[in-house]
């Protein structure tokens, strides 16, 4: 059983003990192991100067490990980006839009994907947004939009805005499986806070696109995408690093060489201190037994408590109420409709409470450093402020 107090110790630099952090699913506080390693990083830069990317390397595919024990996959070819945006424009860079300008995607993904098919569809591609709830009728409706001029469907395994868990994701691979159309799944709110097993979710033809800024702790530049078994797409979008397993090969009639599997979808130079700090922090959970079940269980008692204690305030609904969702389809956050919510939130932020909001939604995210008694707190705080508006 992971208690928050003790835990709590390893967050001194976040000062978590002392502020009431309810930031859990936008950004977690990290622990200080990762401040060490990313000094670390520093002084092996100036130590070996260009020769640290060997030892760079090395914290990388500790990294990569990191990602597979979370999908469950130990083999699982993994290129790390920055961000998601840039292994996203890689994988869409590699569809073939001339013959099938086809995306299928939903009115609830975060903003990486929401702005660029947003931006592809006024170039002319035909993007569908199907409409996220109700979710339980999510993946049917996606997949009656899949046909052989679709290149590929991109959904989050939870929406970002609700916390809902979305059913089904196997249903939705299958389909594209049979029109040949790619599926990659956003599951960057799903990662460290339900457990995600690619086999499991029968998802071993799709690609998987996360990264550790907000459940892993990770920090910035911690970004991953999944590739299939046995691709063999080619990006428009490529670095140089998609082409060292291939630097000695002989390119067949002048064509861009490219690297096997993971290769494909590298990027190039970049600054390795994420990684330093992303091999550290998975190497602290490991020893603190921050298991995927284990995150579960803590996540569901906390949002629990939550919103029951909103519900509690006894507050009227139209001014705020728990978005209706059962406990075992919530991931990682309460999300409260609320009048004004990004004025609530400010508000709350200058009362010591840090939440967020997004659009009438104001999200409440626990972490398993956060205890009990902070929670209580924050919710009285807010019931505090919505009697006093």
């Amino acid at each position: 059983m992971i208690n928050a107090s003790d835990l709590a110790r390893h967050y001194s630099r976040f000062r978590v003990s002392e502020r009431l952090l309810l930031t859990g699913h936008s950004h977690q506080a990290g622990p200080d192991a990762g401040f060490e390693a990313q000094q670390q990083a520093w002084l092996d830069a100036a130590e070996h100067l260009d020769h640290k990317w060997g030892l760079a390397e090395e914290q990388a595919e500790r990294v990569r490990d990191g990602w597979r024990r979370l999908l469950g996959e130990p083999r699982a070819e993994i290129p790390l980006g920055q961000n998601t945006h840039e292994l996203v424009c890689r994988f869409l860079s590699a569809l073939p839009l001339d013959r099938r300008p086809r995306l299928v995607t939903t009115d609830g993904e975060f903003h990486t994907i929401r702005r660029q098919l947003d931006r592809l569809s006024e170039a002319g591609l035909d993007v569908r947004k199907v409409p996220s709830r109700p979710v339980e009728t999510l993946v049917e409706r996606m997949a009656a939009d899949v046909n052989d001029r679709t290149a590929a469907v991109l959904v989050s395994s939870v929406l970002f805005e609700t916390a809902e868990i979305v059913p089904g994701l196997g249903e939705l691979a299958a389909a594209c499986v049979s029109r040949g159309a790619e599926l990659l799944v956003d599951a960057y709110h799903h990662l460290n806070v339900v457990p995600f097993q690619v086999e499991a979710l029968g998802l071993q033809h799709a690609f998987v696109v996360g990264g550790g800024y907000k459940y892993c702790q990770l920090g910035e530049g911690n970004c991953f995408l999944r590739v299939p078994p046995d691709c063999q797409m080619r990006p428009v979008f490529t670095g140089w690093f998609a082409e060292f397993a291939a630097l000695e090969e002989t390119a067949r009639d002048g064509a861009v060489a490219y690297g096997r599997g993971a290769a494909r979808f590298a990027g190039a130079t970049y600054d390795p201190s994420s990684h330093y700090r992303a091999a550290s922090v998975f190497a602290f959970a490991q020893k603190q037994g921050l298991t995927a079940d284990a995150l579960r269980a803590l996540s569901r008692a906390q949002t629990t408590m939550l919103a029951d204690a909103v519900e509690a305030l006894d507050i009227a609904p139209a001014r705020v109420r728990v978005e209706p969702i059962a406990a075992e389809r919530r991931a990682g956050f309460v999300a409260l409709r609320a009048a004004d919510a990004p004025k609530l939130a400010r508000t709350l932020a200058a009362r010591g409470v840090w939440c967020d909001a997004r659009g009438e939604r104001l999200r409440l995210g626990p972490a398993p450093y956060v205890t009990n008694e902070q929670l209580l707190r924050s919710v009285e705080i807010l019931g505090d402020v919505l009697r006093e508006a």
